[in-house]
């Protein structure tokens, strides 16, 4: 078992958010641990987390409200 991966399988690593940006505007993202999601405040947009992997994908990004 790999002591590093959280125990319910969906929280994404602090290690890995602090590394990825908005592939749109290169801006910083925020974690939404409940949505399971990254925020771009810059681009207006939310990309998915599904079963712990960021989808960075404009087609997937969901406009926030």
């Amino acid at each position: 078992m790999n002591d590093a991966s959280p125990a319910s399988g969906q929280l994404l690593d602090r290690r890995m958010l602090e590394a990825l940006v908005c592939p749109l505007t290169q801006g910083p993202l925020t974690y939404d641990a409940a949505a399971q999601e990254l925020i771009s405040r810059s681009a207006g947009i939310a990309f998915p987390i599904r079963e712990g992997i960021p989808i960075m994908l404009e087609s997937e990004a969901r406009p926030l409200g």
